[in-house]
């Protein structure tokens, strides 16, 4: 073990932001607890990690507390809301394959002297625990949770690594093989998905769940109980028999699915949960640590390095955006229209400004509906426990709804539209609004594919209008699209910025061009592939030609995104390029017969949808690699013409955007990185992106 913290001593770099261990003894009934808590010294906005100082910092807290005989048992818990976010990705950056061996090695070491040190040990869950925060609360004996914690993971496979401090070995001995697939494998495939405290404690990931208002003493009062044996910890037995069977084969299932064979760490995942079944704790963790080693060396976690870097990096200073300090405050918001998106809208605004939010629409009842959904989201929340009752009034309050705009917006600060996509419908609303705000008043519009400067060109004031489109769901995409017209000033795009930061999203500054950045490109994407189906190719082929690429297969994503609005966005793009882009003239009949989805209930191809395909007489059949090479292709053109046009101000921006606005995954790079390793962006477009 000397040796392991000898090699971590030398791997020890200035770039590591570095997590204190504070150790303090609290006295209690029967029991005296050394208290270990992490931080950073920093503010929510920069949480916990561990690098090999961290871990350093920690074995010496645990070292000390284990030595102290007055100290009955050892907890550990984080700064306010925070236990940790894992490792501090650096020394993987940097260091290769022997540093991440011994980070590994390290974080074993470490961890699990809170297993082996002979005292009792309690994991207090105080807020966001993902990766090695969750895998150093899973070493300890016992665990509580807080409630209200935001997000509980391991999402290392969606970074192309795999939980490596004990969680993949752990996990599945403790809750069972096939809830331990949902959080090392289905969940980081999910867009990275997490688990929140009171559903962490469901899951049986914690032992004790307490309020957020007093959840440390509460836990402290917790485990003194359990250490004067007045409280019992009881755990179900984990099924080892043809559970475990079944679960490996589910996680193997939704490989295949999600990634078509294209992340070596997700394949590693199932191996390790498989092993740990029959594996002692000492070999399911030397397995842990010969997997990231390996992981180490593929191309996927330089990818997945490169688009943490971005989501963590760039997403927080976007790239052209004005200086901040010419933002206006945004103390009451204006929506126009009340319905589905509208409502999304409403609710986001209000839970994450907590500012007075009003809706209007034709009528009171359209308005009075929009009002109803809102309050109906928030009681739901209320009812996971993400929220309490005081913030669930308070919220509700905030919401209102009116049919007079005057009356509505006259002391608004910031009004968004989220009308009918029609330039003529969006032009009289702005057209109205106009006469009834303030001078200063921000005019928003959530089009997905129109243009701001046309919209603008008929006001009075078109410099203050913006884009700000959001992608659905919203309340779970994390990209806003902000997009400057040609008469749009620095005040107005300030505060558009500043506002989409309060909203917690990531924003992505767009020059004013037909449907912007993600959806132009997946306009591309369906382009390439319904011309292609219409001439010959199945529709099944051209589905499965994108496992481990696109977060789901084409016809799959345009069922989803409905497929009027895939036509209308194809046809805003056609008559903007006409050159590349194709409108399906099946599309176009499967709209027209009013057909939602492609496929059925039961997962085959509507049979009424397949009537409605081309028939070529002389159909051209191409195989799933042609199908993947030729769409990529077109859009490797696509994305090159983008820069050029100034559509975005770098690559990054691009991959930025399909990561968070479409869903493309950590391991490939987004797009352009993607494009570049596959040696497509060389062949379609003569140059590399990066």
């Amino acid at each position: 073990m000397s040796t392991i913290f000898e090699r971590a001593q030398a791997i020890v770099s200035d770039a590591e932001r570095v997590t204190q261990a504070h150790l303090r003894t609290v006295a209690l009934p029967g029991a005296t607890i050394g208290l270990i808590t992490l931080d950073n010294g920093e503010d929510h906005t920069k949480p916990n990690t561990f690098g090999p100082a961290s871990l350093l910092a920690l074995n010496t807290a645990i070292d000390a507390a284990l030595a102290d005989d007055t100290i009955d048992a050892v907890a550990v818990t984080g700064k306010p809301f925070i236990l940790a976010a894992g490792a501090d990705l650096t020394a993987i950056q940097g260091g290769g394959p022997d540093a991440v061996r011994t980070v590994a090695e390290l974080g074993h070491a470490v961890f699990r002297k809170l297993q082996d040190g002979g005292k009792p040990s309690f994991g207090f869950i105080n807020g966001l625990a993902l990766g090695g925060g969750l895998e150093v609360a899973l070493h300890c004996t016992y665990r509580t949770v807080m409630d209200s914690a935001p997000a509980l993971g391991l999402p290392e496979v969606m970074l192309g690594l795999v939980p490596g401090w004990g969680g993949a070995w752990l996990v599945p001995n403790l809750v069972g093989a096939d809830k331990a697939v949902t959080l090392i494998i289905e969940n980081p495939l999910n867009q990275g998905k997490t688990l929140g405290g009171q559903a962490a404690y469901d899951f049986g990931l914690a032992d004790a769940v307490f309020n957020g208002a007093d959840f440390l003493e509460q836990s402290l009062l917790w485990a003194a109980s359990v250490l004067r044996g007045e409280t019992t910890v009881e755990r179900p037995e984990v099924d080892r028999g043809e559970a475990w069977d079944a679960a490996i084969e589910r996680a193997k299932g939704i490989v295949a699915a999600k990634t078509g064979g294209g992340s070596p760490a997700a394949a590693k995942a199932v191996e390790l949960i498989a092993a740990a079944r029959d594996s002692d704790r000492d070999t399911g963790f030397a397995a842990e640590d010969d997997a990231l080693e390996a992981m180490s060396q593929t191309a996927e976690l330089l990818a997945s390095l490169y688009s943490f870097d971005l989501v963590q990096k760039r997403a927080k200073r976007p790239a052209g955006a004005p200086d901040k300090s010419l933002a206006r405050p945004v103390t009451k918001v204006g929506i126009v229209g009340a319905g589905l998106m509208a409502s999304q809208l409403a609710l986001l605004f209000v839970r994450r400004l907590e500012v007075p939010v009003v809706l209007t629409d034709l009528d009171q009842e359209r308005a009075d509906k929009g009002v109803a959904y809102v309050h109906a989201e928030i009681d739901k929340l209320l009812a996971k426990g993400r929220i309490n009752q005081d913030k669930a009034n308070r919220h509700k309050a905030l919401v209102s709804c009116e049919t007079d705009k005057q009356v509505a917006f006259g002391d608004a600060d910031f009004v968004i539209e989220a009308v009918f996509e029609e330039m003529a419908v969006k032009k009289t609303v702005f057209a109205d609004v106009e006469k009834v705000v303030s001078a200063e008043c921000v005019l928003a519009t959530n089009t997905s594919s129109l243009s701001i400067t046309e919209m603008a060109a008929d006001l009075e004031h078109p410099e203050r209008v913006v884009g700000f489109h959001f992608f659905n769901p919203v309340a779970v995409m994390p990209l806003l699209e902000i997009v400057k017209g040609e008469a749009t000033d620095d005040a107005t795009l300030a505060t558009a910025f500043a506002t989409g930061k309060s909203l917690k999203k990531t924003t992505i500054l767009v020059k004013d061009s037909p449907s912007f950045i993600v959806n132009r490109l997946l306009g591309r994407f369906m382009s390439e592939v319904g011309r292609i189906v219409d001439e010959g190719t199945s529709v099944g082929v051209a589905d499965s030609a994108f496992a481990g690429i696109a977060p789901m297969p084409p016809f799959v994503l345009l069922s989803l995104v409905g497929p009027a609005i895939a036509l209308h966005n194809n046809e805003t793009l056609k008559g903007a390029f006409p050159d590349r882009f194709y409108v399906s003239p099946a599309l176009e009949r499967i709209v027209a017969a009013k057909k939602g989805a492609y496929y059925g209930p039961d997962g085959r191809l509507d049979p009424e949808v397949e009537e409605l395909l081309e028939k070529p007489e002389h159909p051209v059949v191409l195989t799933p690699e042609e199908v993947r090479e030729r769409t990529l292709s077109g859009l490797a053109e696509e994305a090159r013409l983008m820069l050029d046009e100034g559509v975005v101000a770098a690559p990054q921006d691009i991959d930025l955007a399909m990561i968070t606005g479409a869903g493309f995954s950590f391991w490939n790079g987004g797009l352009t990185f993607l494009l570049d390793v596959a040696g497509i962006s060389e062949k379609a477009t003569g140059k590399r992106f990066h």
